[in-house]
């Protein structure tokens, strides 16, 4: 029988056959894949021809072009509908595909064919997108260990290795962990909290085989929990189960893994001769030091710690006219934010979320996606990979330009948290390949599904990194869609939560789910004004876990990654009543892989950006105004990394921003 994987897609927009794929084609589709490429790769570094640009680089390029569409289809759905045996196709994969990455870049004819070019690229006649192909394909190979010799080019293969293990296996324990920890509701525990979170609950329970509502470790769930239950010993049972997650001593324990992965990455750095992983890590990032991010933290760290430490007393004494002795805990802080919103802005979360149904949400960023970029969004009625995935071809001025799959639904064999991702990247290299861009939430399923604000705020967020990968216009792979430094890739998807914050777009979109009617426009006044409200906690939960990360990083590895951490919390004041947003046990960012490693900081570096960024449309008096959107595209969204990042932004926007957009746009900017 034909395996689906690897015969020509000849469904419409060659998208993979969902229907056809079975988990048994992925591991001899990744047999054949990797043969392929090997094979190819060998022709190249064998070519008794003089290396060029076209029989080097762009055929290393289309050499993985079989293992690149399988793995587009299987990390994909691994991420997002894991199965027992995608799980264990991961772990098998993980040091497989680690040995492959290591033969290409320790591939000395390889690498001296590259060599070869870079020395002589000024004779070489290249395009402007070419000769940084080129540059950065040589500096791949260089951080890769290209330049290594014997025992130590053996040692660093045998690290990374290791570290694609233990980044599968810290991804599956943390989803492990979510997926098996539920905690029942008795019906009377149920007092207090919206319908939409009692729904939500119920939906949960059922899920889980349960008699009746149960609270899980997902974010779409738990959060309203802590922010509406009125029962203080639930929240703190929920509370501490969720920031327990990997470290609960069970088969799921990361707190190894923490330590191990920690060390290896000294080690890999101390092998390329570097000071540290921080040093290593932050080179090709626009940031380029730690002492570059750190500075940014710091600036941010001491006008939110001095605002959450003024609002955790405010809260503090709302507790205490409770009735409650004691101190703030950190399961109190959402309840208590959530009553003092209200009362100082007469916002009620379960009386906003009607009007910001998941229909009208899509609807909206659709529409202003329309409005800037000219795109149009037409639904596919076409099999995919889940029930809940949906899809839409995109197309401008009747040109197809991608296709959208968007999956917002949690349930238990997804991944916690959201992203984007492709399937397939853009090219003009062996063809016009257009993208297939995935969209992954984690809201809650209902009838309907009504949002947060904050889930509307995520599901903008990664619609503008969908809209990087979209509007992707360069002729190579390799530095396509968001293929950029990583603390610029967050640029597009921050720069694009700001068009919810619109007053028209809110008054267009945001519709009672019923009845059809606009959100009062009263409460839409009340909902911007609230824009900065609890940004002391949001920033310090996200500064603390940032710090830890670069801290982790910028020194000797710690042998208690655990122990390291409290000291970190301990030397920079974290408030008692927060903690980080994420513990190092469930720290996906960090360990499931090394892309944010020493690299959470990039939100906020990104935010300097796009609080800059949005200002450009706000100075036009137009936030959709044409000529900016037209700036922006060109120069960003279809650049990819076709260009060094800062070099990109200032012919965006003219010149570098400082730190003071950040810190007005959290309304931390007079804080002292």
């Amino acid at each position: 029988m034909t395996n689906p994987l690897l015969s020509d897609w000849t469904t419409e927009f060659a998208l993979p056959p969902f229907a056809q794929i079975t988990d048994a084609d992925f591991a001899p589709a990744f047999d054949q894949g990797l043969a392929e490429a090997r094979a190819a790769i060998a022709a190249i570094a064998e070519n008794p021809k003089a290396p060029d640009f076209a029989n080097t680089i762009e055929a290393l390029e289309l050499a993985e072009g079989t293992l690149d569409r399988v793995s587009g289809v299987f990390y994909n759905l691994a991420g997002a509908d894991s199965t027992p045996d995608r799980e264990a196709l991961q772990r098998d994969l993980a040091p497989k595909l680690s040995a492959f990455s290591s033969e290409i870049t320790t591939n000395t004819a390889l690498f001296a064919r590259i060599e070869t070019l870079w020395e002589g690229r000024d004779s070489l006649d290249l395009t402007a997108e070419q000769m940084r192909v080129l540059t950065l394909y040589r500096q791949m190979f260089v951080r890769a260990g290209a330049k290594l010799q014997g025992a130590a080019s053996a040692r660093l293969t045998e690290v990374k290795s290791r570290l694609a293990v233990l980044g599968t296996q810290f991804s599956q324990n943390v989803l492990g962990d979510e997926r098996e920890w539920f905690m029942p509701i008795a019906e009377e525990d149920l007092e207090g909290l919206p319908d939409f979170v009692i729904a939500t609950a119920r939906a949960a329970g059922e899920e889980r085989g349960a008699e009746g509502p149960v609270i899980t470790l997902n974010r779409s769930l738990i959060v309203p929990f802590l922010q509406f239950s009125p029962r203080r010993e639930l929240r703190k049972i929920a509370y501490e189960a969720w920031v327990a997650r990997g470290a609960n001593g069970n088969a799921h324990d990361n707190r190894g893994i923490a330590a191990e992965t920690l060390s290896l990455r000294a080690e890999r750095a101390a092998l390329l001769g570097y000071a540290s992983f921080a040093d290593f890590k932050l080179e090709p990032e626009m940031a380029k030091t730690p002492a570059a991010v750190r500075d940014l933290l710091m600036r941010v760290w001491a006008p939110a710690r001095i605002r959450a430490n003024a609002d955790a007393e405010v809260l503090e004494a709302m507790m205490q006219a409770d009735g409650i002795n004691g101190d703030l805990e950190p399961w109190d802080w959402r309840y208590y934010s959530e009553k003092r919103r209200k009362a100082e802005h007469d916002l009620d979360e379960s009386l906003l979320k009607p009007y910001l149904g998941l229909e009208a949400m899509i609807g909206a960023q659709f529409d202003c996606a329309n409005r800037l970029f000219g795109l149009e969004f037409r639904p596919l009625d076409i099999p995919l990979y889940h029930k809940d995935a949906r899809a839409w071809e995109v197309t401008r001025n009747g040109k197809h330009i991608a296709v959208f799959i968007g999956d917002y639904f949690a349930r238990g064999s997804k991944r916690s948290g959201a992203w984007c991702s492709a399937m397939r990247s853009q090219r003009k290299l062996g063809g016009d390949v257009r993208p297939i861009v995935v969209n992954i939430c984690n809201f809650a399923k209902g009838d309907p599904a009504l949002l947060s604000y904050d889930d509307a705020r995520t599901l903008f967020h990664e619609f503008g990194h969908a809209l990087h990968q979209m509007l992707s216009d360069v002729t190579h792979g390799f530095i396509s869609g968001t293929s950029v430094a990583r603390d610029f890739v967050e640029l597009p998807s921050q720069l694009y939560e700001h068009w919810l914050e619109v007053p028209e777009v809110l008054a267009k979109h945001a519709r009672h789910w019923k009845t059809g009617a606009p959100m009062p426009q009263d409460m839409l006044e009340r909902l911007l004004a609230a824009g900065t409200y609890d940004q002391g906690f949001a920033t310090v939960e996200f500064v603390a876990s940032a710090l830890v990360d670069l801290a982790f990083h910028e020194g000797a590895p710690p042998e208690d990654p655990m122990a390291r951490q409290a000291e970190i919390l301990a030397e920079i004041g974290m408030p008692r009543p927060i903690r980080m947003r994420h513990a190092t046990p469930h720290f996906a960012h960090v360990f499931s892989g090394d892309g944010y490693s020493s690299g959470y900081y990039s939100y906020m570096w990104s935010e300097v950006m796009d609080a800059d960024a949005f200002a450009a449309f706000e100075e036009t008096g137009d936030v959709f105004d044409p000529a900016t959107a037209a700036r922006l595209e060109t120069f960003i969204l279809s650049a990819g990394g076709s260009q060094d990042a800062e070099a990109l932004y200032t012919a965006f926007r003219g010149k570098m921003p400082g730190v003071e957009p950040l810190l007005k746009g959290r309304g931390l900017l007079d804080v002292a």
